[in-house]
């Protein structure tokens, strides 16, 4: 099967860890607490089920559910590749309640949720998007959008973390020459304005309920139901 383009090759960014040979992201170093400091506020103290879209490495997934041990956590991803590597990192001593993962394109409209070994098709407590949108084409962020709609309980959460355009104009100089190298390396790629991302939310019947500013000129955009 073809490779789809908008995937990254983890082994360009990370070192393997000496004890379990699996890949270390240093963006996963630099930026999984300030995340969990944006979660706990809508997810400290509730159960229910947690899929994250595009997990990589798989290591924000499992300090989140070692974080939040009430929740049932469900790494996915696009890549035969990662999901094997989510699957080492379980069986290395990952918190029970983190799932198999499991192989999803999230711009497509059928996720086959609650067939079997994959999250319930409804009631979703959250979803969690983290350094994806711009490294993927922009159907994905369409179908994220879709998808939480579909899977998400009324009063669930997609959480979405990355760099983003503010009305058209980037958040620092740093965010606009690495824009420009996405879109050198790929067209299909490109740091997204957060206000097409949130017309594309709506379109779903999704509003956007908090825009947090992150460190590195990043920001995390919470998402939920329509009242």
């Amino acid at each position: 099967m073809k490779r789809p383009e908008f995937l990254v090759d983890f082994s360009e960014a990370v070192a393997a860890t000496p004890r379990e040979g699996l890949p270390d992201s240093p963006s996963f170093q630099r930026n999984h607490r300030p995340i969990l400091d944006v979660l706990n506020p809508w997810l400290a103290g509730r159960a229910g089920d947690v899929v994250e879209i595009g997990s990589g490495t798989g290591q924000h997934l499992v300090a989140f559910a070692e974080a939040l041990p009430g929740l049932t956590w469900w790494p996915s991803d696009p890549s035969a590749e990662h999901v094997a590597i989510i699957a080492r990192r379980r069986s290395a001593g990952a918190p029970v309640n983190v799932m198999p993962p499991v192989l999803l394109d999230a711009a497509g409209d059928d996720w086959q949720f609650g067939t079997g070994g994959r999250p319930p098709a409804a009631g979703l407590a959250a979803m969690l998007c983290i350094n994806v949108l711009h490294i993927a084409p922009w159907p994905v962020t369409g179908g994220l959008m879709r998808g939480a709609s579909r899977h998400l309980a009324p009063d669930g959460c997609l959480f979405v973390y990355g760099p983003f355009k503010r009305d058209g104009v980037h958040t620092s100089p740093g965010n606009a020459a690495f824009d420009e190298s996405l879109r050198a390396r790929n067209p299909d790629w490109g740091v997204r304005d957060v206000a097409e991302v949130e017309a594309e939310a709506n379109r779903a019947g999704l509003q956007l309920a908090e825009t947090r500013s992150m460190p590195a000129n990043n920001l995390t955009l919470v998402f939920q139901a329509r009242a």
